[in-house]
């Protein structure tokens, strides 16, 4: 069964959530999709739920293959997201040939596509960027999100360059990998907080993937998760300065170290997250990206 889009949906204990971010999938107008469920043993009734409601068999598969759950324990998140990457590994390279292509996309549960018609926009994106593109390394195509805690948007830099890599990525619910890069590349679970980061990082300085920008609203993020306590926080940034400096020179990062303090970084990091001053942050940055592009 050859699909375009495989989407990795993670969950442990999540409650209707997972149903309400599987609807959002399943509601989609393009349907050449397929869900993988990674589930870390739940012992709420949530993957009972979606057993019973989406017929899914003993074998982990739905009637019509199109979800599979995975069940088991994991060390988190981002082992869950290599578990699911091996499944689909076995069942995407047997479809692989130069002119086959799909992308693999992460979900987190709790998170939801933002509208019905998200997939049939990014896929036509996709196969526009693709005709006209005669560089055949492998490439990410990435939009921005909306953040339900503060009730904005949150635009991705539409220019991957050192720049934004040393800072300003897309968050992994904004992007879709082409499934080549995702089968080469796993998450490193040494990292707690930042292995998607890591990971973008590789993609890119590593494989030289491409990116291209997609100027809609990809997803809506609940946030307010374990990655956004204080104590993660910190840990966050720790990870964030021992990751970028596996990929650039401490010449460079210093450079955008003294950036950072003379644009006031920590105060528009402040703004961002306030939901009073969010809207108008935003909305700056997404004029900054518009010159910058």
């Amino acid at each position: 069964m050859k699909v375009f889009f495989n989407i990795i949906v993670v969950s442990f204990n999540a409650g209707d959530k997972l149903e309400k971010t599987l609807e959002s999938v399943l509601g989609q107008t393009y349907q050449e999709f397929r869900i993988v469920i990674k589930d870390g043993d739940s012992s709420d009734g949530s993957v009972e739920k979606i057993i019973e409601k989406y017929q899914i068999g003993t074998d982990g598969y739905s009637p019509d293959h199109r979800m599979i759950l995975i069940r088991g324990r994991d060390q988190g998140i981002y082992d869950a997201m290599n578990i699911a990457s091996d499944t689909l590994a076995g069942i995407e390279t047997q479809h692989m040939s130069p002119e086959y292509m799909s992308f693999v996309y992460f979900l987190n549960c709790g998170d939801n596509l933002t509208d019905s018609h998200v997939l049939e926009k990014v896929q036509k994106g996709i196969r526009e960027y693709a005709q006209k593109d005669a560089n055949p390394s492998p490439f990410i195509c990435y939009g921005d999100i909306f953040e339900c805690r503060t009730g904005q948007r949150v635009a991705s830099n539409p220019n991957i360059n050192d720049f934004a890599c040393y800072r300003n990525l897309p968050c992994h619910q904004a992007c879709f990998y082409e499934s080549s890069l995702i089968l080469r590349e796993k998450f490193d679970t040494q990292w707690q907080v930042r292995a998607d980061y890591e990971h973008f990082l590789r993609c890119f300085y590593k494989d030289k993937a491409q990116t291209f920008y997609i100027p809609m609203i990809i997803a809506d993020y609940e946030g307010g998760g374990f990655s956004e306590t204080a104590h993660s926080r910190a840990m966050s940034e720790r990870e964030r300065r021992w990751i970028i400096a596996m990929y650039q020179s401490n010449a460079k990062i210093l450079k955008y170290d003294l950036i950072r303090i003379v644009t006031l970084a920590s105060l528009r990091t402040r703004a961002a997250e306030n939901p009073r001053t969010a809207g108008i942050y935003n909305w700056f940055k997404k004029i900054i990206y518009r010159h910058r592009a």
